[in-house]
């Protein structure tokens, strides 16, 4: 590669977000500013930075790589990621959030939960499994990224690490949610323009969208056996019902990312960044532009690397990176596409990590510097709050850089279901009924967390094959990798059973226990029994 080349793109890259995150730095001057962006963003910012905090590597390298082992069935999700991830949100859920949000003045996800219940243990509790729960997928959104410096610029993967963290983590110091929403924006930009190139370049490769789907369908016989054994039938064909592979593609990524988008605090919150329902009207369509790009090329391309690969070196895409399926991507990438694309793809890989883990660092320190200091402390709403946020955010990156070194590979996709499911687990049945019942109790709502988390938990780690087997415990304390064996349940993932259980518990309880006082309920929904879009 030219690394002159190489080298002078990046300084140009760097030097924009040095000067959007100095930009949103000077604009900077409250706990507001800093967790909020002052709740009065441009909704073309807030649009883009949904999305590009939304879709990160995980999604392009962790799901892109699973669509090379078993194909374009995950589609599916792509079409979910628009449907629930922008038009359900954003209608249904974005306005009511704004509302509610802006009239308890709540600066974070979990001080929103513990305001509308007026409870600062919620507020703690939430903040707890956020903060705890999140180093994982900040770790293999970056892990994503460092693997394709790793397989293009042939950088040490460590040292492709540290690079990262070291650039996310100087902006999402110094910038606050400011500066993270305006660099994901252009990095958003980056993305979609990358991610356009690639689709069209691709099909342009193969002769076109029917001749490339065509060949890829035409070697169903060369399927990977171990996806074949998991119910598998080919790369453009979606895997027998009630099969493994069915199971983990329906529970483990359609559910629970294209569900558990919907109780991800990092999104949540942007909703709470414009001042009104307009400005959310009008986010709804850039954001979905944006994602429809976004995954979508990703899964086509993972799925279609197979029939490039078997054409030049006479393998599919899992046998040419040795089986680690976060290399399909940036080895697909680095060896198909022009060299100059090489170096803009790098940066639309860097930008969809750097967005998104800073978001995910930005919101672990407010979880501790607000919601888990600020409560324990009350001092959350003094100045002294940014300096803990900030203090926090740094023990954030390292959880996030620990956690990563310790990762296996084909990890990212996991990785990210897996926090998806623990956050929808744990937070979705209590923030519904926060936003839509008044009849949700403080009691409720406890309920409801606590046997989310506890449920989701115990799935993981002694039911759901894939983590039980691979953590060990149950081996250990039991003898057998899964306490049920049975079909299907070993793969069935933790968000088809723990947010049931935690609706339940979190509807019975409040219909058990004492109503909220008037005053409370009456603080919450003020702006949303307004009618009017600028309530």
């Amino acid at each position: 590669m030219n690394v002159m080349i190489l080298a002078i793109v990046f300084i140009i890259y760097i030097f924009a977000l040095v000067y959007v995150g100095y930009y949103a730095w000077k604009k900077t001057k409250s706990s507001e500013d800093y967790m909020i962006a002052g709740a009065d963003t441009h909704p073309v910012i807030m649009a883009l930075s949904y999305g590009a905090t939304f879709i990160s590597t995980a999604a392009i390298v962790g799901f892109g790589g699973v669509a090379g082992q078993y194909g374009m069935s995950i589609l599916w999700l792509a079409f979910l990621n628009v449907f629930v991830g922008i038009f359900i949100a954003f209608v249904f859920l974005g306005k009511r959030t704004r509302r509610m949000g802006h009239s308890l003045g709540s600066l974070t996800f979990p001080e929103f939960l513990g305001r509308r219940f007026n409870s600062k243990g919620i507020q703690t509790i939430s903040g707890l499994i956020i903060f705890l729960a999140m180093p994982i997928y900040a770790a293999v959104v970056m892990i994503g990224a460092a693997r394709f410096l790793e397989s293009s610029l042939m950088i040490d993967f460590k040292i492709s690490l540290l690079i990262l963290t070291i650039i996310i983590t100087f902006y999402v110091l110094f910038g606050g949610i400011k500066g993270v929403m305006y660099t994901d924006a252009l990095q958003c930009v980056i993305m979609v323009s990358a991610m356009c190139f690639l689709l069209v370049f691709v099909y342009w490769m193969f002769g076109g969208v029917d001749v490339g789907n065509l060949a890829l369908t035409n070697m169903a016989d060369l399927y990977p056996a171990s996806a074949a054994a998991n119910g598998g039938i080919g790369w453009t064909a979606f895997p027998t019902l009630n099969s493994p592979y069915w199971w983990t593609l329906v529970s483990s990524t359609l559910i629970g990312v294209g569900i558990g988008v919907l109780a991800q605090p990092p999104l949540i919150v942007r909703f709470m960044t414009v001042k009104s329902d307009k400005e959310l009207n009008r986010s709804v369509l850039i954001g979905g532009i944006a994602i429809a790009v976004l995954t979508p090329t990703a899964f086509i391309v993972g799925a279609l690397s197979n029939v490039y690969f078997m054409d030049k070196v006479g393998k599919i895409a899992v046998d040419v990176v040795g089986g680690n399926i976060d290399k399909i991507i940036p080895t697909f990438i680095t060896s198909a596409l022009p060299e100059w694309f090489v170096y803009v793809f790098l940066l639309s890989l860097i930008a969809a990590a750097m967005s998104t883990v800073s978001s995910q660092l930005h919101t672990q320190g407010s979880a501790f510097g607000v919601d888990i200091y600020g409560t324990l402390r009350d001092k959350s709403k003094q100045k002294g709050a940014i300096t803990i946020t900030r203090f926090g955010i740094l023990i954030a990156v390292l959880l996030a850089i620990i956690v990563a070194f310790i990762l296996p590979g084909s990890v990212v996709a996991l990785g990210t279901t897996l926090f998806f499911e623990i956050c929808a687990a744990s937070f979705l049945p209590v923030f519904l009924g926060a936003l839509f019942w008044k009849g949700t109790t403080k009691a409720g709502a406890y309920a409801g967390i606590i046997s989310g988390i506890f449920i989701s938990v115990f799935w993981l780690l002694f039911v759901f094959a894939k983590t039980a087997a691979g953590v060990g415990i149950c081996q250990f304390l039991f003898g057998v990798p899964s306490l049920i064996s049975v079909h299907p349940w070993p793969f069935i993932d933790v968000m088809l059973i723990a947010v049931p259980i935690s609706a339940i518990f979190t509807f019975v309880v409040s219909l058990l226990t004492k109503r909220p006082e008037d005053e409370v309920i009456d603080k919450a929904f003020e702006q949303i029994d307004k009618k009017g879009s600028d309530a």
